[in-house]
């Protein structure tokens, strides 16, 4: 049922990552642009069961596209996965008189908000936020882009010590379900082998690998790995079977973790935020719910909040076949 938006909600949801803010502050002076109440929610969905709501015009969010993580703040709710937390977040809603929302985040967030939308018939749209790029419906999500950029860069500094020592680095990355940030910022950066979740190369292929990589006369190696890699239980079971099958490597692990989460955002995260931001908006306002915008094409577009949580986000295979040419 088509309804008119005079008030919109924005909120963050789940991890944090680069662009987030520069979409809080595209959704905020879009709403100004349109004359419509923009209104902060503050760590997620909890703050939403808690009323934690403070009205935000084009001001409050001056300097804040260079920002990394999330002036909103973000909190995982457990309490709005039952019925009566949901309740509790829509009076809330109700009584602020907001007519819709917008939420920066990723699947999880996605499926709360398509859930509240079922039981409500609340307006909802969602703007994809995650470093590990594994939502369908877009090319990139927010932060992406910001994440490689890190890893390639501290991989180049690994890099110097590994080739001044002989070593060979084994360098975690983010991903726990998917590759794509191994792959990518793996080709950037020059690895010798990548490991991601959908690619079992396993322990012995990876020894031969890394053998027939010293043969060849290189002397120190970088093997990027995705925390989700299935080759070795975790990253430091692979580290003890190189060095038990290659000792005359002096194996390392560098396990980047959150830090590829900060940081400011680059200049394609922080344009794509407002891309979205624009256009979430504008969806809420041409009464269409229930989608996420995101980048097809180089097209901002709207897929459905289901098929995007749903959906199955594939690996680049020409980008494997592009990784195996370049480590010869």
């Amino acid at each position: 049922m088509s309804k008119t938006i005079k008030k919109i909600g924005v909120l963050t949801s789940g991890g944090d990552s680069p662009g987030m803010n520069a979409a809080i502050r595209s959704v905020v002076r879009t709403c100004a642009f349109h004359n419509i109440e923009c209104i902060g929610i503050y760590r997620g969905y909890q703050g939403m069961i808690e009323g934690d709501f403070k009205e935000m015009g084009p001001r409050s969010v001056n300097n804040i596209v260079n920002k990394g993580g999330t002036i909103l703040k973000s909190a995982r709710s457990k309490e709005f996965m039952s019925p009566e937390g949901r309740k509790k977040a829509h009076d809330n809603l109700v009584k602020a008189e907001i007519d819709a929302f917008v939420v920066i985040g990723g699947d999880g967030s996605f499926t709360g908000a398509l859930v509240f939308n079922k039981e409500f018939d609340f307006p909802v749209i969602g703007i994809p936020g995650t470093i590990d790029n594994d939502i369908f419906g877009t090319s990139h999500t927010l932060g992406y882009d910001t994440a490689l950029n890190t890893v390639v860069e501290v991989i180049d500094k690994i890099r110097d010590t590994a080739s001044s020592h002989n070593r060979l680095f084994f360098v975690e990355v983010m991903g726990r379900d998917a590759g794509h940030i191994a792959l990518n910022a793996g080709i950037g950066a020059g690895a010798e082998e990548i490991l991601i979740p959908e690619e079992d190369l396993g322990l012995e292929r990876l020894v031969e690998s890394l053998e027939k990589s010293k043969l060849t006369g290189k002397s120190s190696s970088i093997v990027v790995v995705a925390e989700g890699d299935k080759t070795g239980k975790n990253v430091f079971e692979l580290k003890e079977y190189v060095e038990e099958h290659m000792p005359e490597y002096d194996v390392r692990v560098s396990v980047l973790g959150h830090m590829q989460r900060g940081g400011s955002p680059s200049c394609f995260d922080r344009v794509l935020a407002s891309r979205l931001g624009v256009k979430a908006v504008e969806s809420l306002l041409e009464n269409k719910t229930n989608f996420m915008v995101g980048l097809i094409n180089d097209k901002v577009a709207l897929t459905p909040l289901e098929q995007a949580i749903k959906g199955h986000c594939e690996v680049d295979k020409e980008l494997l076949r592009v990784s195996d040419i370049m480590s010869i």
